[in-house]
Order: C-alpha cells, then structure tokens, then sequence
C-alpha cells in the first residue's frame, strides 16, 4: 500500500507529544525527524491550519484542540457494555459461573449486564437491579476508589443495613474493608448480601484511570471452595484489564 509521505511526516511530527514533551520548537522538530526546517515549517502550518497544532507568544508549538475533539468522539463511541460483552462470555465460559458488569449510582451499585453461567444456580440477580456498596463485591470495589470526599459524601447517613450474620454492619469496619481492596484490587462478598453466595470483584478503569465499573463473578459457596475461587480470581483480573483497555486505559 502506497504511502503518503507528506502525511507520514506530519503524524511523525504529532508523535513527538507527549507527557514529558509538551512543547518543542521548531529547531528540535526539525532535528529529531530529519527534515529541513523549512519543510517542517510547512508542515506545521498546515497542522496549525486545522487546529491539530497550536503555537503559543514564545515561538513553541505543542498540540491543538482539534485533537481533544476527535478524541472526545473517539471515546463517546467506546460503549462499555459493549466493549464489555466479549471478556465477559469468555469469563462466563471458562468458569461457568455467572458475571455481572455494575456501575454506580449514588450510595448503590446498578447491574447494567451479565452473563449467566452454565453451573450457575444464582439466578436473583437481573439487568437494572440495585445492590448495596457495604455488602456486595462490586459496592466495595465501586467505594474503594472514590476520592475521600466522595466516599464521606456518599457514607454521610449511609443505612448498614444487615442480610446475613456475615454482613459488615458499620462505617469503620467498611472502611477498613475498602483499605484492603485497594491493596489486593479486588473485593470479596463472603455471603454478606446473599446466603449461600460468594462473589468476587475487580474494578474496571477508564481512559482517564478512574474506577467506571465492577465487573464481578458470583459463585455458590457450597460448589465452588476457596481454591477454585482463587482460581477464578486470577480470570477476574484479565477480564477487568481486557475491558479497561478496550475502553481506554493505558497503566503507567
């Protein structure tokens, strides 16, 4: 396939950006990809031209606006079910457990899909269903990684309300909850919103590396022990990542 030189050298200049380059001068573009400076001048006035360059008072150039638009639209067509859908049935499949994908709303986690699993015997959970932060997996992934102003926010009169024996029924023994699932990065219901269910969640990160969403995977206690579940876990996490990256996020 043919290529078009001109455009090779002016994506070539665009990539020079970066986060430890954030401005160059046109004598550094010039150096760093070969070209005369002349040529280079050229090619950033046409990139100036349509907003993909921007140069400011001291003579250095840096990238343009026109870039954070394309990649706003970039990002609003990234759909997280979406996205989501395929790591989830791999999950699903290779465990044969059920997988629930969960956002926030509020002091509450929300399904917003799952995948049933063909071992699976849970069958309360569904599309739009609202869960607690205190006694779920995806509630303590979704509140571990709020920023501390959001999480006092959120637990200012928060209801510890109690399902099973297993449930945490107070503020610092949730906090102390979500300590630990920041250090491990991911969360456990021992049969706290459910008898008889163990589940366990990862978070899911956006292109901004912000917590957008739970993924989770629920497992009956009485047919899955702790091995197993270790197991699953380490499938939990490269689902997690798979849907992080598919939406956007680059770890540094």
């Amino acid at each position: 396939m043919p290529i078009i030189q001109s455009v090779d050298r002016a994506l070539t200049i665009l990539d020079l950006f970066d986060e430890q380059t954030r401005e160059l001068k046109i004598t550094e573009i010039s150096f760093r990809i070969g070209l005369h400076k002349s040529t280079v001048h050229s090619l950033l006035k046409t990139l100036q031209l349509h907003g993909y360059i921007e140069q400011d008072v001291n003579g250095l150039y840096r990238l343009g606006m026109r870039l954070l638009e394309k990649g706003q639209l970039l990002l609003q067509g990234l759909d997280l079910r979406e996205t989501a859908a395929g790591p989830m049935r791999r999950l699903s499949d290779a465990t044969g457990q059920t997988v629930h994908l969960v956002i926030r709303d509020g002091a509450e986690g929300v399904y917003i899909d799952k995948v049933e699993g063909n071992k699976a015997a849970i069958r309360y959970s569904r599309i739009g269903r609202r869960v607690p932060l205190h006694s779920s997996a995806v509630g303590k992934v979704l509140a571990a990684f709020m920023t501390a102003t959001e999480l006092a926010t959120t637990l200012k009169d928060y209801d510890f309300t109690v399902h099973t024996p297993h449930t945490i029924a107070s503020e610092a023994s949730f906090r102390e909850e979500l300590r630990s699932v920041r250090e491990q990065g991911v969360a456990y219901d021992r049969e706290e919103n459910e008898p008889g269910v163990r589940c366990a969640s990862a978070p899911v990160y956006d292109h901004q590396g912000h917590v957008t969403a739970a993924i989770s995977i629920s497992t009956m206690a009485a047919k899955v022990d702790d091995e197993e579940l270790s197991s699953f876990v380490e499938k939990l996490r490269e689902t997690a990542d798979a849907i992080s990256r598919g939406i956007g996020y680059s770890p540094r």
